[in-house]
């Protein structure tokens, strides 16, 4: 397995929703592209349910973030098997 450590540390809210927000319209964007490369149905379909997964989880992410008094800690990493 590999890891990556992505982000690591603390952050006003204002940059951490700025983090957030660039990462899941990164993913947002693969899909998409995606989508214009494919043929089937099934494929398309899912991509399109993902990316409108990937939207709300933004938005519920925006108004944790906004509604916290503190810095906020994010860690992400990456994991490939």
């Amino acid at each position: 397995m590999k890891k990556v450590q992505l982000i690591e540390g603390s952050f006003a809210a204002n940059d951490a929703i700025e983090l957030a927000t660039q990462i899941i319209h990164t993913n947002i964007k693969f899909h998409e592209n995606r989508i214009n490369s494919q043929i089937g149905e099934e494929s398309i379909t899912m991509r399109e349910t993902r990316i409108k997964q990937l939207q709300r989880d933004l938005f519920e992410l925006r108004n944790y973030i906004e509604q916290q008094k503190q810095p906020i800690n994010i860690h992400s990493t990456i994991e490939i098997e």
